[in-house]
Protein backbone atom coordinates (compact mmCIF):
# COMPACT_ATOMS: atom_id res chain seq x y z
CA UNK A 1 0.00 0.00 0.00
CA UNK A 2 1.48 3.52 -1.03
CA UNK A 3 1.52 6.06 1.38
CA UNK A 4 1.49 10.35 1.26
CA UNK A 5 4.73 10.95 2.15
CA UNK A 6 5.86 14.44 2.98
CA UNK A 7 8.67 15.83 0.80
CA UNK A 8 11.04 19.07 1.54
CA UNK A 9 13.99 20.38 0.52
CA UNK A 10 16.82 19.66 3.35
CA UNK A 11 18.16 22.91 5.43
CA UNK A 12 21.04 23.45 7.41
CA UNK A 13 19.08 21.91 10.56
CA UNK A 14 18.58 18.41 8.79
CA UNK A 15 22.11 17.63 8.84
CA UNK A 16 22.66 15.29 11.55
CA UNK A 17 19.57 13.00 10.21
CA UNK A 18 20.92 13.40 6.62
CA UNK A 19 24.46 12.03 7.81
CA UNK A 20 22.57 9.32 9.64
CA UNK A 21 21.00 8.12 6.06
CA UNK A 22 24.45 9.29 4.27
CA UNK A 23 26.33 6.56 7.05
CA UNK A 24 23.74 3.60 5.90
CA UNK A 25 24.46 4.55 2.12
CA UNK A 26 28.03 5.19 2.09
CA UNK A 27 29.34 3.09 4.84
CA UNK A 28 33.11 3.47 3.84
CA UNK A 29 33.07 7.36 4.17
CA UNK A 30 33.45 8.85 7.62
CA UNK A 31 30.53 10.59 9.44
CA UNK A 32 33.28 13.41 9.60
CA UNK A 33 33.33 13.04 6.10
CA UNK A 34 30.07 12.83 5.32
CA UNK A 35 29.26 16.11 7.45
CA UNK A 36 31.47 18.39 5.77
CA UNK A 37 30.28 17.51 2.45
CA UNK A 38 26.64 18.00 3.14
CA UNK A 39 27.18 20.99 5.31
CA UNK A 40 28.82 22.94 2.43
CA UNK A 41 25.69 21.63 -0.11
CA UNK A 42 23.08 22.83 2.32
CA UNK A 43 24.75 25.97 2.73
CA UNK A 44 25.81 26.61 -0.94
CA UNK A 45 22.91 24.51 -2.85
CA UNK A 46 26.34 23.57 -5.04
CA UNK A 47 28.16 20.15 -5.10
CA UNK A 48 31.01 21.31 -6.74
CA UNK A 49 30.21 24.65 -9.03
CA UNK A 50 26.89 22.73 -10.27
CA UNK A 51 23.23 23.20 -8.65
CA UNK A 52 22.64 20.73 -5.93
CA UNK A 53 19.95 20.07 -3.01
CA UNK A 54 19.04 17.27 -0.55
CA UNK A 55 15.23 16.18 -0.34
CA UNK A 56 14.24 14.76 2.72
CA UNK A 57 11.18 12.86 4.04
CA UNK A 58 9.83 14.86 7.04
CA UNK A 59 10.15 11.67 9.06
CA UNK A 60 14.22 11.31 8.46
CA UNK A 61 13.48 7.67 7.00
CA UNK A 62 14.73 8.38 3.06
CA UNK A 63 16.34 11.34 1.49
CA UNK A 64 17.38 11.47 -2.33
CA UNK A 65 20.90 14.01 -3.12
CA UNK A 66 20.01 15.65 -6.63
CA UNK A 67 22.64 17.47 -8.51
CA UNK A 68 23.14 19.25 -12.19
CA UNK A 69 25.32 17.50 -14.58
CA UNK A 70 26.43 18.87 -17.82
CA UNK A 71 26.65 15.13 -18.83
CA UNK A 72 25.74 11.80 -18.16
CA UNK A 73 26.26 8.54 -20.39
CA UNK A 74 23.55 7.58 -22.35
CA UNK A 75 21.79 11.04 -22.30
CA UNK A 76 21.53 14.00 -24.19
CA UNK A 77 24.61 15.97 -24.54
CA UNK A 78 23.72 19.20 -25.55
CA UNK A 79 21.19 19.62 -22.24
CA UNK A 80 21.87 19.75 -18.56
CA UNK A 81 21.23 16.84 -16.76
CA UNK A 82 19.26 16.13 -13.41
CA UNK A 83 21.63 13.29 -11.38
CA UNK A 84 20.92 11.47 -8.17
CA UNK A 85 23.96 11.31 -6.42
CA UNK A 86 22.65 9.32 -3.47
CA UNK A 87 19.10 7.85 -2.60
CA UNK A 88 18.32 5.82 0.36
CA UNK A 89 14.81 5.00 2.33
CA UNK A 90 15.56 3.16 5.83
CA UNK A 91 14.74 -0.68 5.31
CA UNK A 92 11.39 -0.58 7.50
CA UNK A 93 9.94 2.59 5.14
CA UNK A 94 10.70 0.43 1.52
CA UNK A 95 8.08 -0.46 -0.45
CA UNK A 96 5.54 2.18 0.91
CA UNK A 97 6.10 4.64 -2.43
CA UNK A 98 8.82 6.81 -0.80
CA UNK A 99 11.63 6.36 -3.20
CA UNK A 100 9.00 7.80 -5.86
CA UNK A 101 7.84 10.28 -3.52
CA UNK A 102 11.51 11.68 -3.40
CA UNK A 103 11.98 11.44 -7.18
CA UNK A 104 9.24 13.18 -7.72
CA UNK A 105 10.79 16.12 -5.93
CA UNK A 106 14.46 15.57 -7.84
CA UNK A 107 12.43 15.65 -11.18
CA UNK A 108 10.99 18.75 -10.61
CA UNK A 109 14.04 20.24 -9.41
CA UNK A 110 15.68 18.87 -12.28
CA UNK A 111 13.15 20.37 -14.40
CA UNK A 112 13.11 23.86 -12.68
CA UNK A 113 17.36 23.86 -13.89
CA UNK A 114 16.63 23.16 -17.23
CA UNK A 115 16.97 19.40 -17.45
CA UNK A 116 14.99 17.14 -19.83
CA UNK A 117 16.31 13.95 -18.27
CA UNK A 118 17.67 12.12 -15.07
CA UNK A 119 20.54 10.09 -14.69
CA UNK A 120 21.96 7.80 -12.21
CA UNK A 121 24.20 4.99 -11.13
CA UNK A 122 25.23 2.22 -9.17
CA UNK A 123 27.33 -0.66 -8.98
CA UNK A 124 27.02 -3.86 -11.51
CA UNK A 125 26.26 -6.35 -8.49
CA UNK A 126 24.36 -4.21 -6.53
CA UNK A 127 20.71 -6.04 -7.64
CA UNK A 128 18.64 -3.90 -5.04
CA UNK A 129 19.65 -0.52 -6.33
CA UNK A 130 19.58 -2.23 -9.87
CA UNK A 131 15.39 -2.90 -9.50
CA UNK A 132 14.80 0.31 -7.76
CA UNK A 133 16.06 2.22 -10.49
CA UNK A 134 13.84 0.55 -12.74
CA UNK A 135 11.10 0.46 -10.78
CA UNK A 136 11.71 4.79 -10.48
CA UNK A 137 11.65 4.35 -14.38
CA UNK A 138 15.11 4.34 -14.98
CA UNK A 139 16.63 2.31 -17.91
CA UNK A 140 19.94 0.27 -18.22
CA UNK A 141 22.47 2.38 -20.86
CA UNK A 142 25.24 0.95 -19.84
CA UNK A 143 27.50 -1.69 -18.02
CA UNK A 144 30.96 -1.24 -17.34
CA UNK A 145 33.87 -2.33 -15.60
CA UNK A 146 36.66 0.27 -14.62
CA UNK A 147 40.62 -1.29 -14.79
CA UNK A 148 43.81 0.13 -13.40
CA UNK A 149 47.34 -0.81 -13.28
CA UNK A 150 49.67 0.93 -11.03
CA UNK A 151 52.95 2.36 -13.71
CA UNK A 152 56.74 0.58 -11.66
CA UNK A 153 59.61 2.47 -12.60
Amino acid sequence: MRQAHRIRQARPEDLHAIVDLCCLLWPDCSREEHSAEILDLLTTSLCGTLPAAIFLSEDGAGFLQIGLRSHADGCDPAQPVGFIEGLYVREASRRHGMARALMDAAEAWSREHGAKEMASDTWIDHIVSIDAHQALGFEIVDRCVHFRKPLRG
